[in-house]
């Protein structure tokens, strides 16, 4: 699909724009496109696609964050590294994802990833 094909959304915008706008920060971004954006489904499937990956992005950082805690409470700073380095990682993962997300998006491309991808499609 390419960008010139995927038209105007009911916001006023063009598609293209409107999904890439759907990455811009993360879950947020997407629900506001999501609820705001009834007719496009190139919109709606990059704005569902952005919900699930950044949410569940923030779900990781938080169990990680919260293993971190429960480990130092119990005086294992043996592990902690270990754990501080996943964290990291995760979030050098999510900035490279986001980043090509919304380049893919902004070239009009229905990029799916392969779960979240399947549960935004069924969703848009």
């Amino acid at each position: 699909m390419v960008a010139k094909e995927l038209g105007k959304t009911s916001l006023g915008m063009e598609a293209n724009v409107a999904a890439t706008v759907s990455y811009a920060l993360g879950p947020v971004t997407g629900l506001i496109m999501l609820l705001s954006e009834k007719e496009n489904k190139f919109v709606r499937f990059h704005a569902f696609q952005s919900i699930v990956v950044f949410g569940a992005l923030i779900v990781l950082q938080m169990a990680i964050g919260m293993t971190i805690s429960v480990f130092s409470m119990l005086n294992a700073g043996f592990i902690i590294p270990l754990f501080v380095l996943a964290a990291n990682l995760v979030a050098l993962g999510g900035l490279v994802l986001w980043i090509l997300l919304m380049f893919k998006a902004y070239q009009g491309e229905m990029f799916k990833l392969p779960v979240a991808g399947d549960i935004a499609e069924k969703n848009a």
